[in-house]
């Protein structure tokens, strides 16, 4: 069997202040497949964006080492696109330019870039948008902008943080969908943070369910609904169930949570 695309080997991260340290992931040890989706769920604290920013290359881990198709991540790159919870867009800057912004830096020809970002701009669903400028779209529309901007430079690996975390509830299920089939086209390898357990199993191909602080890996659950996935799946009995035992699974950590939080 070969390499692992993604391999978080032992990977601890500890914060430290002028008062105390603080133990925010402890030891994760993770291997992700290619083209695998991941979705990352655990309560509040837990180091899930801790975890995701530091296979961005944001941050160093205190121990352990993080590796992308077995090269060891020393800081951030082109191999991996990032995508927030907040928009991140350039509002100086047109829907195309936006998406156009990490071509441009490459020194992509503009040809080219124009080509890549109205191929993205059909796939998100904003063909008719291009000239728009930020404040004129709504929350999810530039989140679409922000998702497609990532995968427009060709990462080997996409990591999102709670993207969906600011839509309001009929937004963010139209926006799964939409994630939902551009990865069925483009097949790319996905580690998804989230805190909504539905959200994670509609999306993903494995659901890790993380400790309380020091977060570590709990459980590792398969998600074994076929795809293509429409948000009808969702009542299934497989999906309820699953539902259920990863909402279990948070629901202890989260109790361990408020006990940490008692002096």
């Amino acid at each position: 069997m070969g390499a692992p695309f993604l391999r978080i080997h032992r990977v601890k991260k500890t914060y430290v202040t002028s008062q105390n340290k603080v133990d925010a992931i402890s030891h994760i040890d993770l291997d992700v497949a290619p083209q695998e989706f991941v979705a990352i769920l655990g309560p509040s604290g837990c180091g899930k964006s801790t975890l995701l920013r530091i296979i961005a290359g944001l941050e160093e881990p205190t121990e352990g080492a993080v590796y992308v198709q077995n090269r060891k991540v020393e800081g951030p790159g082109a191999d991996r696109g990032m995508v927030f919870q907040a928009y991140t867009l350039f509002p100086w800057l047109t829907v195309r330019q936006n998406i156009e912004f990490g071509l441009e830096l490459r020194n992509v020809p503009p040809a080219e870039r124009e080509k890549i970002a109205l191929d993205y701009i059909e796939r998100i669903g904003l063909k008719g948008f291009e000239n728009a400028y930020p404040k004129h779209l709504s929350g999810g529309m530039q989140q679409r902008v922000a998702i497609a901007r990532a995968l427009a430079n060709d990462p080997s690996i996409l990591l999102l943080d709670e993207p969906f975390g600011a839509l309001d509830a009929q937004t963010r299920v139209l926006m799964q969908e939409m994630l939902v089939e551009v990865w069925e086209e483009l097949r790319k390898t996905v580690v998804f943070v989230t805190h909504d357990v539905e959200e994670a199993i509609f999306l993903a191909d494995r659901v890790l369910v993380m400790t309380a602080r020091p977060g570590r890996i709990k459980a590792s659950l398969s998600v074994p609904i076929p795809r293509p996935r429409a948000y009808t799946v969702k009542t299934s009995p497989e999906f309820l169930a699953l539902k259920e035992h990863a909402t279990e699974l948070i629901r202890e950590e989260s109790l361990r949570t408020l006990t940490q939080a008692v002096p």
